[in-house]
């Protein structure tokens, strides 16, 4: 690869960020609203076999995670 132009490196970079970023939002979205459904699997009608302490830290969690890998994705900080 010692041919490639530095254009040709630069625009491989973008595309690997796009398509890292793409996939951060869409992984945190979806854990995110696993954690919401978690969150209020009893008033959706949902039977979750967890006892309520641990639904509340496990819904915390994937929220808190979630939201996490939105801002990862917003942030498109992958080479620092």
């Amino acid at each position: 690869m010692a041919n490639e132009h530095p254009d040709q490196d630069r625009t491989r970079k973008k595309a690997y960020e796009l398509r890292r970023a793409i996939l951060d939002y869409g992984m945190g979205v979806v854990i995110f609203i696993l954690g919401i459904v978690i969150l209020l699997a009893p008033k959706l009608g949902i039977t979750v076999n967890l006892d309520e302490p641990l639904r509340y830290a496990m819904g915390g969690l994937f929220l808190l995670y979630g939201g996490f890998r939105i801002y990862r994705g917003r942030q498109k900080n992958y080479y620092h």
